[in-house]
């Protein structure tokens, strides 16, 4: 839950005072369980900002990568460090972990609070290193609507033109944290909402841990992954 942005979309709210994460050895075994009795296609890793805790990221793709598993991917804002030379090391070590779907979130939220440039240099390097990128932008009401927001979201997408990175379609912002209390006046209240995050409690799809290890009611830290997942209830 720890970020570097303040974003005034972000559906968890404020992110101050959050220093905890996810136990990387602890994550790692919960994948290496679940990998024995399940054909698993993704592992992402999230937050907040993953990469303020760089080694744990890499202990948990390194894991996935050696368990054959497709696809590795990482979300980011890109900004966990202005030094050059920490960007440089950190891309390193997710190109050895094997990361290989890099999402950027870059948008006229995101670039409120948090500087281009380091994060354009993350970027680059994370191309150079052959990692596949695509921007991930938050969209204001959908992507084609002409807001302000939204029009600012064009212009820093626009400024990657210059290095081959994909366009992901992004995400549509949903009322709720900081979105419902900042952007209340782009929401129609009385349409149902929807969390896109939100997977239906009974037909599990994917299983996300919280950071205090907190997974399908239970707690990775106290019980076995595979005793939480046979024993999970709506």
């Amino acid at each position: 839950m720890a970020c570097t942005g303040k974003c005034r979309h972000c559906s968890e709210g404020d992110h101050d005072g959050f220093t905890g994460h996810i136990d990387a050895e602890a994550a790692a075994e919960a994948i290496r369980k679940i990998c024995a009795h399940y054909r698993i296609k993704t592992v992402m890793t999230f937050g907040g900002e993953p990469l303020l805790y760089p080694d744990v990221v890499c202990t948990i793709h390194k894991t996935a990568s050696d368990l054959g598993i497709e696809k590795r991917q990482l979300i980011t804002n890109g900004f966990f460090s202005k030094s050059p030379e920490r960007i440089e090391a950190v891309v390193k070590d997710l190109q050895n972990s094997g990361v290989n779907d890099l999402l950027l979130s870059v948008d006229a939220f995101h670039q409120e609070h948090i500087p281009l440039d380091p994060v354009f240099h993350f970027a680059k390097t994370a191309v150079q290193a052959r990692i596949p990128v695509r921007l991930q932008p938050a969209w204001l009401v959908s992507p084609e609507d002409s807001n302000p927001y939204n029009d600012r979201t064009w212009e820093v997408i626009r400024k990657f033109n210059s290095m081959p990175i994909a366009l992901n379609q992004g995400n549509v912002i949903f009322p709720a944290g900081n979105a419902l209390k900042y952007l209340r006046g782009y929401f129609d209240e009385k349409a149902p909402v929807s969390n896109p995050y939100e997977e239906d409690p009974k037909d599990v799809r994917t299983i996300s841990f919280d950071p205090d290890g907190g997974v399908l009611n239970g707690n990775v830290y106290q019980t076995d992954i595979l005793e939480i997942i046979e024993n999970y209830k709506p």
